[in-house]
């Protein structure tokens, strides 16, 4: 039976009624009066979603794949994709029942970066070059408007990925003619002398970069940018960077390539990108500008931000406010602003929300919990400690609400093959089965989901970076093709945007429960049982009006269990909005459960 068909009958009424009543507007309100917890985000690179205009595949640019980027058959290079692919894809988008698109990024890029014999291509977007522009690669700004008011009509959020901590490799040093740089830190070379210590005096007045001498006139006092190593600009590449300041060494830190550790982690340069002044108030003001402009232009819904915590603190708190009022003077209440902080521990997620203010950050915590207990089969208890943990984040639990949730990325890699890893003996439907139930986790527990795209068409990947960026359309990548996709016979040799498969139709079902009942996006979240096994882990959500509890409970072993959930003792009546649910509870206070292995049920208290 495919898996949306477990719904039971009783089930798929309720649903159809609660449909109904989400459906009806309430006053005047629309799309923009919706909180981020509402939302369900779907993840895409534009350059490997949809080509819907082959003529801009090379962006303008004449010559081989080193010169426009451009070979569809090799897995760092430029594909095709478009913004006019993504607008001819809403459907497909909408269909899933994702509610807002975070978009890779689209700005203009360095096409081709690396050593010889070491070549890439900027197809991701975040080897930026022109801050206030579309890239050519993915069409215009027309084409841009064209998508944003094609989703903005249809109820759909946009979300722009947004970098300011780098720029593309231009900068290089003298003293390492193989740009090799190793970080030079403060200590040893302070900005106050050339070349280290012993160097001759430089920028005389400079006070430094601590939170308290951030100060325009301060920064006056920065004239040379040689005080670690000498940096130049290449013949050629002196104007290559908008808007025009960025053109200027003086505002990036010229330190070295960054460690990842310690003081270089926010001034080295990110595997060799330019990393910026984040200090200096002209880069400060200079981005506010840049993405500021974004909003007014396009009325962009929110923004993703790239390596947040490679960026000093002092930066965000200027500049996340100055966004969130931007947009709510462009009519966007509800801009929803998320940081990149790749780190699995919920404590130094949370530190982000309490120093440097951010309104929410990606999940990572939550994406190494669901993998370790759906994929590799920790015990439940692993979940019931992460969600402990939701009280250290600014707010509390109602900022973890806003914290988007995700199961792989770009990045990392993708969940299915998490999942076949941790379980090389499995057969193909135990597979799907757990990858089914981690997309339950991510749809009905607290945050807001975010499904990162081809993951509904079972799409696996080797491994994560490049081979977890496979073409949703015909893909001509060897590496990609010869791929078991999860759920499916198909390879992404072939079209991949049917939504008749089993995780799409899976995934979309959820999306409709969530939709539904209020309390599985906006409810207070109560952890009700967990284990020191795989096996059980039940919680509730509580409908945020203050009526009705809805438990959601699931099985991560593979033996059918059955237990006794504590519950509110109000709650006397019981529907089945996902499985077999009792109509009723053992007593007052403890409720009934059996359950399939690998499987969930949602069970909604019915209001006396």
């Amino acid at each position: 039976m495919e898996p949306e068909g477990r719904f039971s009958r009783a089930g798929r009424r309720l649903l159809s009624v609660l449909l109904a009543a989400a459906a009806v507007p309430v006053g005047a309100q629309t799309y923009r009066d919706r909180t981020p917890d509402r939302e369900v985000v779907y993840f895409v690179l534009p350059d490997r979603f949809e080509n819907g205009d082959p003529g801009n595949d090379r962006g303008g640019i004449s010559g081989g794949r080193l010169e426009s980027g451009f070979d569809p058959a090799h897995k760092g290079f430029y594909h095709g994709g478009d913004l006019k692919g993504l607008t001819a894809r809403l459907d497909y988008i909408q269909g899933l029942g994702a509610t807002a698109i975070w978009l890779g990024p689209i700005y203009r890029n360095k096409p081709v970066q690396g050593a010889p014999g070491q070549e890439s291509a900027g197809y991701h977007g975040y080897w930026i070059t022109d801050f206030t522009d579309v890239d050519p690669h993915f069409g215009s700004r027309a084409d841009l408007k064209a998508f944003v008011d094609a989703a903005h009509a249809r109820g759909i959020k946009v979300y722009l990925d947004i970098i300011t901590n780098h720029t593309a490799d231009v900068i290089k040093y003298r003293e390492c003619p193989k740009n090799d740089c190793a970080y030079r830190g403060l200590g040893d070379f302070p900005h106050t002398r050339r070349g280290g210590l012993d160097g001759a005096p430089i920028n005389q007045g400079f006070e430094g970069i601590d939170k308290p001498n951030q100060r325009p006139d301060n920064f006056a006092s920065l004239k040379r940018p040689d005080y670690a190593y000498t940096p130049y600009v290449p013949r050629g590449e002196a104007g290559v960077k908008a808007p025009a300041w960025l053109n200027d060494p003086i505002y990036y830190h010229n330190r070295g390539d960054s460690t990842f550790r310690g003081e270089s982690s926010t001034m080295g340069d990110f595997v060799g990108l330019d990393d910026l002044f984040t200090e200096h108030p002209r880069v400060v003001q200079g981005f506010i500008e840049i993405y500021g402009q974004w909003i007014d232009d396009f009325g962009i819904d929110g923004f993703r931000i790239d390596t947040a915590r490679h960026v000093n603190p002092e930066f965000w708190q200027a500049f996340v406010p100055a966004m969130t009022e931007r947009a709510k003077a462009r009519g966007i209440p509800n801009f929803h602003i998320f940081g990149e902080v790749f780190d699995p521990d919920p404590g130094m997620l949370a530190r982000f929300t309490k120093v440097d203010r951010y309104p929410a950050v990606l999940d990572f915590a939550f994406q190494a919990a669901v993998t370790d207990v759906v994929g590799r089969g920790a015990p439940t208890e692993r979940l019931a400690r992460l969600f402990q943990m939701d009280a250290l984040y600014e707010g509390g639990e109602a900022t973890a609400r806003q914290l988007p949730t995700f199961l792989g990325n770009h990045d990392m890699g993708r969940f299915a093959r998490f999942v076949r890893e941790a379980n090389p003996a499995a057969s193909e439907d135990e597979v799907l089965k757990r990858v089914i139930l981690g997309h339950a986790m991510l749809l009905f527990a607290r945050g807001v989901p975010t499904i990162y795209y081809g993951d509904e068409q079972g799409f696996a990947g080797d491994g994560g970076d490049q081979d977890a960026r496979e073409d949703m359309f015909a893909s001509r990548v060897a590496s990609y093709n010869d791929n078991r996709l999860v759920g499916t016979s198909a390879t992404t040799a072939q079209v991949s945007f049917g939504q008749d498969g089993p995780l799409y139709r899976a995934i979309a079902a959820m999306a409709a429960l969530r939709k539904s009942d209020p309390a599985l996006s906006r409810g207070e979240q109560i952890v009700r049982a967990y284990a020191e096994t795989p096996g059980l882990f039940a919680l509730s959500r509580r409908a945020p009006s203050g009526g009705g509890e809805t438990l959601v409970v699931f099985n991560t072993g593979t033996s059918a269990i059955g237990a006794n959930i504590a519950v509110d003792a109000g709650a006397r009546s019981w529907q089945p909005l996902r499985g077999r649910c009792a109509p009723s509870g053992s007593a007052p206070g403890s409720y009934r459960v059996e359950l399939a292995p690998l499987d969930y049920i949602i069970c909604k208290a019915v209001p006396n």
